[in-house]
């Protein structure tokens, strides 16, 4: 196999067709070159595609238990199972739940994996580049971040507009200033608002019982209000803060399980591929955050009344188990690309992430999660952040070379 990928990719070196031979070499087998044998080279078994398979890794336990929660959702709207009580009871980890979320989920994979990366070929053969590995991150976020009945045809139209105008325009990975898997998701929320957010979110592929089903008819789904929902629109949540914390909740797809997300985001800190800096900044921007709303509300200055209550009033903390905003701060904050590059603009960076995150859900009720606008905000506003904490340094370093000539 190796030989005869080999030999098709001499056949066609230097033509259109070159990128992708290569591509599929370098995707199967190590590179096979060196540096040269002149001069002084550092070398490093840390490359692209090692960093991008390492958070895949660190993705695929989300995307097993949104599997399993979607089988569970089913049921469980259905009445046909109890609600868990404990992260090892067998009546979540089953079989027919697995078997309901494989077939709901991977659909979703397979669309955005076959869309984007089929633009990513066309690009590089138009352009004459490597095919480049930074979609396979990607692709594997998007399905994880968007509900699990949302229409394959609306995900396809919007990774077709997220790779093309949110990275390929600008030159491709590593050139582009906007997160591609928050452009995707963007692109779905403004064009389709009513499938992404609301009162009422998709978000389990059952078959509502009703009369309809007497008759013989049978209905796609089943619409349910997530945590961050029933809060908007000032109900009292119904899931305990053990189901918040486990993930037993209605939601995206990969995005409900906090301690999933803590677990893999430490890994990706312990294997250097993530900063620690912007996650624990985003975490304390948004309790602080969070505090204040808190402190306004026990002022009495906001009534039960009011339709910013529910979520001013929710626990600072609480916000971190709800909702998008851990996956958000642990898989797309951290982005190298769009993040800040300084380490004192990381701090920055993730800390009005965080707080933005927290200010955009309880200000904005018809859209109660704002981790996704927060990070596109600051992925435009990371440059000026860097900018104006190396023109910091230069003006220290100034200051102490005229002390040192005076």
């Amino acid at each position: 196999m190796k030989k005869q990928l080999h030999n098709l990719r001499e056949k066609y070196k230097g033509t259109k067709f070159s990128p992708v031979f290569n591509a599929f070499h370098t995707f199967l087998y190590a590179p096979d070159h060196v540096a040269g044998n002149s001069g002084a080279h550092v070398h490093d078994a840390t490359d692209l595609k090692r960093v991008m398979n390492t958070v895949i890794m660190a993705l695929v336990p989300c995307l097993i238990f949104g599997m399993f929660n979607t089988g569970y959702q089913h049921y469980l709207a259905l009445g046909e199972i109890e609600r868990v009580t404990s992260f090892f009871d067998t009546s979540f980890w089953n079989l027919d739940n697995f078997s309901l979320g494989l077939v709901k989920v991977l659909p979703l994979v397979l669309i955005s994996y076959g869309i984007g990366l089929g633009i990513e070929f066309i690009f590089a053969a138009i352009k004459g580049h490597e095919v480049e590995e930074g979609y396979l991150v990607t692709g594997m976020l998007v399905p994880l971040i968007v509900p699990v009945d949302i229409p394959l045809w609306m995900l396809a139209v919007a990774v077709a507009f997220g790779v093309v105008i949110g990275k390929e325009v600008f030159g491709g990975t590593g050139m582009n200033i906007l997160n591609p898997a928050l452009t995707i998701r963007a692109f779905l929320f403004f064009s389709y608002p009513t499938w992404m957010s609301g009162d009422k979110v998709w978000v389990t592929g059952a078959v509502e019982r009703n009369n309809e089903i007497a008759n013989g008819a049978q209905l796609d789904a089943i619409s349910g209000e997530t945590v961050l929902g029933e809060l908007a629109q000032g109900h009292q949540v119904t899931y305990s803060v053990w189901e918040q914390l486990m993930g037993f909740i209605p939601g995206s797809v990969g995005e409900t399980s906090t301690i999933i997300i803590l677990v893999m985001g430490l890994f990706l800190v312990f294997t250097k591929v993530a900063s620690w800096r912007i996650m624990v900044s985003a975490v304390v921007g948004a309790l602080v955050m969070g505090l204040i709303f808190n402190g306004v509300t026990s002022m009495g200055w906001i009534t039960p009344t009011n339709s910013f209550y529910g979520l001013m009033n929710l626990e600072f903390w609480q916000h971190l188990l709800i909702g998008g905003l851990a996956f958000g701060i642990v898989y797309m904050a951290t982005d190298p690309v769009t993040g800040a590059q300084t380490l004192k603009g990381q701090w920055w960076y993730g800390f009005f992430i965080g707080f933005i995150s927290v200010m955009i859900r309880v200000f904005n009720p018809a859209y109660p999660e704002g981790v996704m606008l927060a990070i596109l905000l600051m992925n435009v506003f990371a440059p000026t952040i860097d900018y104006y904490v190396l023109q910091g340094n230069m003006n220290k370093r100034l200051k102490r070379l005229k002390v040192k000539s005076a």
